[in-house]
Parts: C-alpha cells; structure tokens; sequence
C-alpha cells in the first residue's frame, strides 16, 4: 500500500476498533482499520476467549449497546442458520452453543469473526472502510500536541506506509501508539499515595506489575487415542515450578481461589464429559457442546483452556525492552504448551493413573498451524494519562463506603459491569473487589494533552485496579464505539473532544447522538444499586 489519507484512523482490530469503526461508519466517515493478526475481533477470535458479559445482558437486556446485542444476536443467529442443531436447541432463544460456565453465549471464535465481517461487510463493498491485516505500527509523526500520522509495516512483505488521519484512535491490544507518539501514559500498578485507593500498593508503584497474560488453546478429547505433542523445550522449567504466593506447582489442579486465597482443587474432568454443566475445567469454556447436534456430528466437545495454570507471571510484555517482551512472549506458549503436554502425560486421574493422551490440540479452531491462539489474551495494557481517572473509590463497595451505587459520572458514554478481579503478576496473587455496575465516562477517553488522539481498547483513563472491571468484552465493545463516535462527531462540527467534554450544551448533543446509536447511558436503578457478586470462583 502507498501512503494515504482518511477521516479517521483506527489502529487495532479488536473488538473496540470493530465497533469504534461501525460508529463513524454510520455517521458517514470514511476509516482506516489496521490489524496485527490476519483475524479480526481481538479477544473474542484472535485470543479465543469466550464473551464475559455483565449478569443481566439477557435478563434484562441492558449492559451493552445496541451494535453489540447485534453481534451476540448474529452469534446465536449464525448457528441457527448453518449448523445442523437439534430443533430444541435452535428453538432457544438464549442459546449457550457451547454450554460453557462462564458464559451465556460460549461459541466458536470463527462464528464470532464470521458476523463481524457480516456488521462490517457493507462498508468494505463501497469503499468507506479499509481493512488492513497482518499490518502493525512502527513509529508516529507528531507535530505540537496532534499526531499527524502513523507509520506501519506490513508484516507478510515488510513494505511500510504511512496514514494521515485527523483522528486516531489507538485500539491496539498493548497500548501501541501511546508509546510511538509519546503520548502521556501509566503502565503497572500505582501507589496508595498516588491514587488513594484501598488496594493500590502501599508502598511504591511497581510498572511491572501488570496482569499476568494468557496464551490459550483449544482442546477435544478422543477417549483411547494418542495426541500427546513433543515434549516442550522448557518443560522441566513448568513441570517443577512454584511461585512464593501460588498454592502449588504451576502444573497441577491446584490453584489460589481469587477471592480468598486458599487453595482449590478442580481437575479437568469430575464426571462425564457429556454431562450439560460440571464443576471441572472441562465444562468452564466449553465453546461446542456435542450433545446439541445429532450423533456423530461432533466427535468430541471443543472446550477453550484459559485457566489459572495458564497464566504467566514471570514478567510483563509492555515496559520491558524488546528483548525481554520477547522472552515473556515465547514464555507464555512455553507455560501452554507445557501445562498440554502435562495434562497428556502426567495429571493424575481419579482412576490413580496419569495423563489423558486423548486430549488433542484443534488448530481448525484457532486458525493457527500450532492450535494456539493467534495472540495472548491480554488483561492489561498501557493507560492513558487522562482528562479524567476512573478510582477504585469511583465503583468499589468497599472504597464507597456507606455510598450507594458507583459514581455518576455526568459525561457517561456508557455503561459496563465485571468483577474487578486482577489477575497474579510477578510480586502478588489474585486482588478480588466487589464494584458496583458504573459508567464510562468521557474523560477517561480523551488524552490530558494531545489532541486528536483517543482511547479504543483497554488503554482508557484506568488505574491498575479499575482496570480489572473495564478490560471485558461489552466494555471493550463500547469504548470503541464512543471514542468513533465521538472522532466523527468533532469532524462533523469541527469541534476538539475537550470541548464536547468540557461544554455542558455539545456534551448534552453528543450524548443524544449515542443515544440515536443505541448507547445506554444509565443503568436502571434496581441493577445500579446491586453489587457485581462473582458468579464463578475460577475467574477469568
């Protein structure tokens, strides 16, 4: 590709550069999205994890925007429309296709991409929309407080070009552009005198402590066959390793409950695999339930390993150097090609024997030659230094004290609820908090400093801690969508965000204009006064 121009530049295909795209798009922007991987839709596709939706999503329809119960209905749709379910299942119109427990919609990352190409396909056919894949950022052009341009590298030719846009919208999974164009920014864990929060660290800030990220896999099972993989380079690494705070070798069915720290058991498998619901890892993200389609149409179930044993602590992918992100890169498919081959040789079985060799990789799942994902599912990126900060105080019970309900922010962009549960990193384990449903709030999109530049993924106005309650899928959905909105909004008017922000009339516009998208700005009051429980003691 030559160098180019567009309205508005979205970097990272994601599920919040998806719908930060589909929101100019419909106010009749022409866009640029660019995407690392050849799939689009982030940790939904590429990192292969199952939505984790807020409880009442289909209860009460509420939790999401508009575009994004699009999506979850063009999910349940596309089973309905192509796969030989059984007329029962088909019939029900909250269908789980892969009965999993951590999801009221667990299903196959390709059904998921297949629709986002549906939302998008339009778009591409007349030319508003350009899609660029297995294509990344590399540097940034930056004049005062704009960035003019991004830079990029096309990764399968090595060619590079160049895009301007007025509006950029940095949606990459780690955070990318707030490092390349210098844009203020926080990475690890602040401190209790920075932040004020309960459960920020007491003493200094730690950049390095960032979640613990995940490389996943699917996984079938063939009772009586051998799919045992060669033994990983770094094996007897993972097979022996322990860390200070972890209840047992990383390489066990034992793992740290995240709400009270003390040690759980729970194996692969407790009772019969084709049992609809289970209380073992098998049943957990299950994504194809064999029992919903008739004999011998599936084999076995697909069920998605994203599990405690699978998280990597041992160091960070974002403010280290190149050098050590790599290692960490590679140490994390070591750790899930390690906890693999463990389960196929070396778990102990309730019959007292060991390993399940049965257990086989489905590359055809993750679209990869190795039956990995296409990416690490990330938790934590790179954070805006922001207009406004989400707080622990802002959503967290506990930190509200005697308040009810989260703060009511009156620039709320939308609206999102998930346990705030941070995952171990290299110095601690789990930190569990009880928030309350809150708002997204504008501010928290929008840069202190540049201009033109916006939040599309996880790298709003967060802190270490709230960002555990912002990073899942919904939220990441419409982060996305108002920051396009809001980049084709100023386009419209010619208007700066800090303006629409910061004046009460074009705030009061802008928000009507979500609202004609099909944002929900408020929740209902009963959910709004009703603490986000954890419905599952694994986590995600």
């Amino acid at each position: 590709m030559t160098d180019g121009r567009t309205d508005i530049l979205i970097v990272g295909a994601g599920l919040g550069g998806v719908a930060g795209s589909l929101a100019a798009l419909r106010l009749g922007k022409r866009v640029v999205l660019t995407e690392e991987t050849d799939w689009i839709g982030g940790q939904l596709t590429a990192q292969i994890v199952p939505p984790d939706e807020n409880p009442w999503i289909d209860s009460h329809q509420t939790g999401c925007t508009a575009s994004y119960r699009r999506l979850r209905d063009g999910i349940r749709d596309y089973y309905r429309r192509n796969y030989p379910m059984l007329p029962e299942v088909k019939a029900d119109p909250l269908m789980n296709p892969g009965s999993g427990n951590v999801s009221p919609l667990c299903h196959e990352p390709r059904i998921a991409l297949a629709v986002l190409y549906e939302m998008i396909a339009p778009y591409l056919s007349n030319g508003q929309l350009t899609l660029l894949l297995r294509t990344r950022p590399v540097g940034a052009e930056v004049e005062g407080d704009r960035v003019r341009a991004i830079r990029f590298e096309n990764m399968l030719t090595g060619d590079s070009f160049t895009i301007e846009a007025p509006y950029i919208l940095d949606a990459t999974e780690l955070g990318d552009l707030l490092e390349l164009a210098q844009v203020e920014h926080v990475i690890g864990a602040e401190s209790q005198r920075e932040t004020g929060e309960l459960h920020a660290l007491p003493d200094e800030p730690d950049p390095l402590d960032q979640q613990a990220h995940s490389w996943c896999f699917a996984l079938s099972y063939y009772p009586g066959e051998n799919h045992v993989i060669d033994r990983p380079e770094d094996y007897d690494f993972w097979r022996n390793y322990k860390a200070d705070f972890w209840p047992d070798r990383q390489l066990s069915w034992t793992y740290s409950d995240p709400e009270t720290l003390a040690p759980v058991y729970r194996p692969i498998f407790t009772g019969p695999t084709d049992a609809p619901r289970g209380d073992d890892l098998w049943h957990f993200r299950r994504i194809a339930y064999r029992k919903y389609y008739p004999d011998g149409f599936h084999r076995s179930d697909i069920v998605v390993v994203n599990w405690p044993q699978l998280d990597y602590w041992l160091g960070p992918l974002v403010g280290v150097s190149k050098e050590e992100a790599q290692k960490h890169w590679r140490g994390a498919r070591q750790l899930s090609l390690s906890l693999l081959y463990w389960m196929q040789t070396e778990a102990p079985r309730p019959d007292g024997g060991q390993g399940y060799p049965g257990l086989a990789l489905r590359p055809d799942v993750t679209g990869t030659l190795d039956g990995l994902a296409k990416y690490p599912y990330v938790r934590e990126s790179r954070r805006l230094r922001a207009e406004f900060t989400v707080l622990e105080q802002h959503v967290g019970v506990e930190a509200r004290g005697d308040l009810k309900g989260a703060e009511q922010f009156p620039d709320t962009v939308g609206i999102g609820s998930y346990r705030i549960d941070l995952h171990p990193s290299y110095r601690r384990n789990y930190v569990d908090i009880t928030p309350w449903p809150h708002q997204i709030p504008l501010g928290a999109l929008i840069p202190q400093r540049v201009e033109n530049l916006l939040a599309g993924n996880k790298n709003l106005g967060v802190t270490h801690i709230t960002n555990g309650c912002y990073r899942l899928h919904p939220i990441e959905w419409t982060i996305g969508e108002a920051s396009g909105a809001l980049a084709a909004y100023c386009l419209e008017h010619g208007l700066a965000p800090r303006q629409v922000r910061n004046t009460p009339r074009l705030l009061e516009d802008f928000q009507r204009t979500l609202t004609d998208l099909g944002f929900v700005l408020h929740w209902p009051e009963e959910l709004r006064l009703t603490p986000r429980i954890k419905l599952d003691k694994l986590g995600i």
